[in-house]
């Protein structure tokens, strides 16, 4: 039951590990300076300590306290500047500016950021950005991959219809639950995302799991949101409605996702939110149509998760920043000064996504 997906995950991790151990062992940063460009944008999700009890599958979402007090110093010792992110564009765009800057960003709004990572940040005096999606907030919305990984923890099989019958699913070790949950993964690029949540609840609700307990139990309720935007440090941004693959949906909807999310974050944070992070933000999650609608919004910075470094070219198209992911799976120092060399980006495919 090995899938493509699991495949392209296993390839590229091993890729992506040794690229990063090739990059800090050869010190290929201190040859080629040049790769760095103006500095770089962080991409997080959940921050808390590390356990036992997550599968891999998910394990790229989750770094520790400890890992984000690293990689923070990593960027101080080179004389990086840390910087809001809605103040990027006009600092990439002066010529006179030689300086380089860092941006921590945080999508979903999960509780633990602000339990766990906001006591760092204030340490450092570094601001930060958390995404906010209305629907997690609100709690009309489940986090589907959140829900899949607690259906797969508590089963050892679980029983689904793929849309060509119902399949029965061993989860006896941790790798077939890999397996499983990319297999649903692929489920999800092949079905209509609403849907396709919808099934997912479903399977959640027949096995006891209540995807929106889920939700609520992860995601920041609106009093804390509220408390937090009192901290001169944190700024809160859209990140749509319900967490839609935006590039899947019409016209109609993608204008609803994004617009909505000015207004519902305004009302939860008290202000209207100058930044945006596309759902997933991939290629195949955002493009030209997406850049322009959120640019139309009135967003003075939209953030995708197309890996990069930024420059001052980039400040041409503020609402098609690039990040880097400060990913579970790599939480070594010597891999935060690879990725703010900026030499991993300059490798074949590695704008990919």
């Amino acid at each position: 039951m090995i899938t493509g997906t699991t495949v392209r995950r296993f390839v590229r991790h091993a890729l992506i590990r040794t690229g990063l151990e090739g990059i800090s062992l050869t010190r290929a940063g201190h040859l080629w300076r040049a790769a760095a460009g103006r500095g770089i944008i962080f991409t997080l999700h959940h921050v808390r300590p590390a356990t036992s009890t997550r599968t891999y599958a998910n394990a790229l979402l989750s770094i520790t306290p400890s890992f984000l007090e690293e990689a923070i110093q990593a960027c101080l010792e080179r004389d990086m500047m840390p910087l809001p992110l809605q103040d990027l564009p006009e600092r990439l765009a002066d010529p006179r500016d030689k300086r380089t800057y860092f941006c921590f960003t945080l999508d979903d709004g999960y509780r633990d950021n602000a339990q766990f990572a906001t006591p760092v940040f204030r340490k450092y005096g570094v601001p930060y950005t958390i995404f906010l999606t209305s629907g997690f907030v609100e709690r009309t919305r489940s986090i589907w991959w959140e829900t899949l990984e607690a259906i797969l923890a508590c089963n050892c099989e679980i029983v689904f219809d793929f849309g060509s019958g119902e399949k029965h699913l061993p989860l006896g070790s941790e790798i077939r639950k890999t397996f499983v949950y990319d297999r649903f993964m692929d489920y999800l690029t092949l079905t209509p995302e609403d849907e396709a949540v919808d099934a997912i609840d479903r399977l959640a609700r027949s096995v006891g799991i209540d995807p929106l307990a889920l939700t609520d139990q992860l995601i920041l309720p609106v009093h804390d949101i509220a408390q937090l935007a009192e901290d001169a440090l944190c700024r809160f941004g859209g990140h749509s409605l319900t967490h839609v693959n935006l590039r899947r949906v019409d016209a109609d909807r993608l204008k609803h996702e994004i617009e909505g999310s000015l207004d519902t974050v305004e009302r939860y944070a008290g202000y209207r939110p100058e930044t945006f992070a596309y759902p997933y933000g991939y290629a195949s999650a955002v493009g030209p149509r997406e850049i322009q609608a959120a640019r139309q919004a009135g967003f003075k910075v939209a953030v995708t998760n197309l890996p990069g470094v930024l420059r001052s070219e980039s400040a041409q198209d503020p609402t098609a920043f690039r990040r880097v992911s400060l990913n579970g799976n790599y939480q070594k120092r010597r891999y935060v000064g690879a990725l703010l060399s900026g030499v991993p980006f300059k490798l074949p495919d590695t704008r990919k996504a």
